[in-house]
């Protein structure tokens, strides 16, 4: 019996892969910023492209702002943080 690479019409399969990791790197920071103090997160929705991660929602005050974009630019993975967090 032959193994042969997977392949999908010659090209690698890394779709799967590529969507675990987003979906790890999600997970890490969505988590962080729950446990993370000084920050309700509550209302704040957490979106991996590759290693960049976008923060979408609203918060208190512009110090939460602040602090969810140190909380997610402090997970491993993470290169680069795009907030869209609203205060009010």
């Amino acid at each position: 019996m032959v193994f042969k690479a997977a392949t999908f019409h010659g090209m690698e399969l890394y779709l799967e892969n590529e969507q675990a990791r987003r979906s790890a790197l999600e997970s890490a920071v969505a988590n962080a910023l729950a446990v993370a103090g000084g920050i309700d997160a509550s209302d704040v929705t957490v979106i991996a492209a590759g290693q960049e991660i976008r923060l979408h929602g609203s918060v208190a005050t512009y110090q939460e702002v602040k602090r969810a974009t140190a909380v997610a630019e402090s997970i491993p993975g993470v290169r680069l943080v795009r907030n869209r967090i609203a205060v009010g």
